[in-house]
């Protein structure tokens, strides 16, 4: 597992590098096999854990998967959890977020016959407009984008986490967090002003 658990179960220094929180207080509770405090852990963060995953990956099978794959290991390796290091919450996003790039990694051959045509699977402008897909096209712009620029851009935007924070869960450095976010920003600029003149062409076509 990993920082965060570790394979040794014993009781940590009184000196902590930060304050215990509410979800230290339940994992020392489920250390000791709480089941009510381990469906409260989980209550309290599944949500975020699958939306984080679901942006990711944009599979529901997959992404609940790789949550409940994540939380099962929270129980079973119950005990391990170093108090004082990283929050539950940073640690389940780094876990969560390596979990879904090893997936994406992954050949999944068995899809290629279903998969979209990334080149011609965009719906023309018009038909954008008139759904209202506004959304959908950002979610289009953000899926052509390398991993980790796009993990970065989810983390700040959606999980509204600071620089430090994604660089705590991505396991780099804050100015490593800052070139994500700039290039990721402009790349999608690129992809959204091109939509853009799509958009303007259609309505100039005979």
């Amino acid at each position: 597992m990993p920082r965060g658990f570790d394979d040794t179960s014993a009781t940590r220094p009184s000196a902590y590098e930060r304050p215990l929180d509410e979800d230290d207080h339940l994992l020392r509770l489920i250390a000791r096999h709480d089941e009510s405090a381990f469906r409260r852990l989980v209550e309290r963060h599944v949500d975020r854990a699958f939306a984080l995953a679901l942006r990711i990956l944009n599979n529901q099978a997959d992404a609940d998967d790789v949550v409940q794959d994540v939380l099962l290991k929270v129980w079973t390796t119950r005990g391990s959890w170093q108090e004082g290091k990283a929050r539950f919450s940073t640690w389940l996003f780094r876990v969560v977020t390596n979990r879904c790039l090893d997936l994406r990694r992954r050949p999944r051959t068995e899809d290629m016959d279903a998969a979209p045509d990334l080149a011609d699977g965009r719906p023309d402008a018009v038909t954008t407009i008139h759904r209202g897909e506004v959304s959908d096209l950002l979610d289009r712009a953000m899926g052509r984008l390398p991993d980790h620029q796009r993990i970065a851009l989810i983390l700040s935007y959606h999980d509204n986490l600071s620089n430090p924070e994604i660089a705590e869960v991505m396991e780099t450095t804050v100015s490593a967090v800052e070139s994500l976010l700039k290039r990721g920003r402009q790349q999608l600029r690129k992809y959204l002003r091109n939509a853009e003149l799509d958009i303007l062409e259609s309505f100039t076509k005979d």
